[in-house]
């Protein structure tokens, strides 16, 4: 899950246009707190992988790699 966590992540910024410091600043944690989950080495809290799926406007099943459809159907 991890891996999967991280590369969509990345995936997800890069679609948006957003730089890390960027999604930082709106999840109000540092950059370097980004810039791990995206390597990996740290995985965000629950209301920080809230803040990022909304950012990003996916769903958490999404980020996390239990479907393929970004969006929950309304």
């Amino acid at each position: 899950m991890r891996e999967i966590l991280a590369e969509r992540l990345k995936q997800c910024r890069k679609e948006k246009g957003f730089t890390q410091r960027e999604v930082a600043i709106y999840c109000d944690i540092t950059e370097k707190t980004y810039q791990n989950y995206e390597l990996m080495t740290r995985e965000p809290k629950v209301e920080i992988l809230l803040k990022i799926a909304d950012v990003f406007e996916v769903s958490l099943d999404y980020l996390l790699g239990r479907t393929e459809k970004k969006q929950v159907n309304a």
